[in-house]
């Protein structure tokens, strides 16, 4: 936005908003001040993104510094270096004229720098009699005395950022890989599973891997890449288990038939027939039915619990159990039907299942039945949270893209 214009012998130049900005911010220098000239170039140059200068304009602002006889900016000793185009060009590593006007230009935009024009428009000094500078015209660099604090406090966050980033993108990698050797493995030995379908997730979730990601999009993928490691894990678990109970369930029968030898035509039977019933009563053993997830994921799949907790808010596993007691009753699941799902999930994942059906409750017509498939399903080593969470959070986040599918899936 042009708000002025200043006349001078090569024609009429545009002064912007941000250089009357910083023409007040440099007037505000307080007395006494310095700053180390390199550490703000420094500075400078780590938060140049935020700047939005590119690195041939610092290298520029490099060159104009050097033109500064001391190492410290200060007022008391003036802040304005007046080199010629040809002297700068040649600091700047021969950089053409065209192209250091408009990098010049770009550092004056991006506040660094000010111009400080004579009347015929030229860089000079005017010397008094002891021959000290009295007056000079070119570029000042008070804008950096100015910002001093402002730009290395951006600096800090920049690079705060950046490891960020680099922390969560080797955390997906090595997830990533986790993931991948497990899926691999599962299929290499034959092990029980949807292993197709879970293929295609992990596909999903690789292929929305930006080709210039930020922090945010890292972060989310991570989050769903996470989620889709502990649903392997939950998977291969179960296949243990299950042929762990199997194991344990051939040795007893075996156990049965040899402990009274002289009894065993009337002891077969009916201890076949209870160990039958137990197996098909408990399924597996139901405190390693289903991992539970971070109560953080769960929220954020789920946000809608939130309404139902102490205080109108789930701070807690205790919360979420005390919101989903409530949610139960509203969506008219018997007691009964939650109390086996606690008995064969657990308390806390019958609360994420209960907090799942309320999420997607305009899509279930019957919330008690759908509880109950559930708890079967679980029973028999057949169901677990990921699925229902991660299609979730997906759908929270875009709207465009239906989750229904994978919800559904948890039930097919």
């Amino acid at each position: 936005m042009q708000v002025g214009n200043v006349t001078t012998p090569f024609g009429r130049r545009s002064v912007t908003l941000a250089q009357i900005k910083g023409q007040m911010r440099t007037a505000e220098i307080k007395a006494g001040k310095r700053a180390d000239k390199w550490r703000v170039f420094r500075d400078a140059c780590e938060a140049r993104v935020v700047l939005g200068v590119q690195d041939r304009a610092l290298a520029v602002l490099d060159a104009l510094l050097t033109f500064y006889p001391d190492n410290e900016l200060s007022e008391d000793r003036g802040l304005v270096v007046f080199p010629s185009n040809d002297q700068l060009s040649v600091r700047a590593h021969g950089i053409a004229g065209t192209t250091l006007r408009r990098h010049l230009a770009a550092l004056v935009d991006a506040g660094l720098i000010q111009r400080k024009d004579s009347a015929n428009g030229k860089r000079y000094a005017r010397k008094d009699e002891t021959g000290g500078i009295e007056e000079a015209f070119g570029f000042s660099l008070a804008p950096l005395l100015a910002r001093a604090e402002e730009l290395a406090h951006a600096a800090q966050q920049v690079a705060a950022e950046r490891k960020r980033f680099r922390i969560t993108k080797e955390a997906l990698s090595i997830c990533r890989r986790d993931v991948r050797k497990m899926i691999s493995a599962a299929v290499e030995e034959g092990v029980a599973g949807d292993w197709g379908h879970i293929e295609e997730m992990f596909l999903g979730l690789t292929g929305r891997i930006p080709r210039t990601p930020t922090v945010a999009d890292l972060q989310q993928i991570l989050e769903e890449m996470e989620m889709l490691r502990e649903e392997i894990i939950n998977s291969l678990e179960m296949q243990e288990n299950s042929e762990t109970m199997d194991s344990n369930a051939v040795q007893n029968e075996r156990h049965i038939q040899n402990s009274n030898t002289e009894s065993s035509n009337e002891l077969e039977p009916s201890s076949g027939n209870e160990l039958g019933e137990k197996l098909h009563r408990t399924g597996r053993p139901k405190s390693e039915a289903i991992k539970a997830f971070p109560l953080g994921m769960v929220l954020k799949a789920c946000p809608e619990i939130n309404d139902y907790g102490p205080d109108g808010a789930v701070e807690s596993w205790r919360d979420l159990m005390s919101a989903a007691v409530v949610v139960r009753s509203m969506l008219g699941v018997s007691p009964s039907a939650y109390q086996d799902a606690c008995e064969v999930m657990g308390q806390a994942n019958a609360a994420v299942a209960v907090a799942c059906i309320l999420e997607r409750a305009g899509h279930i017509n019957n919330a008690g039945g759908y509880l109950r498939d559930l708890t079967r399903k679980a029973a028999r080593g057949e169901f677990s949270l990921g699925p229902m969470l991660m299609a979730l959070m997906r759908a929270n986040q875009d709207t465009g893209r239906a989750a229904r599918p994978f919800f559904r899936s948890a039930l097919l």
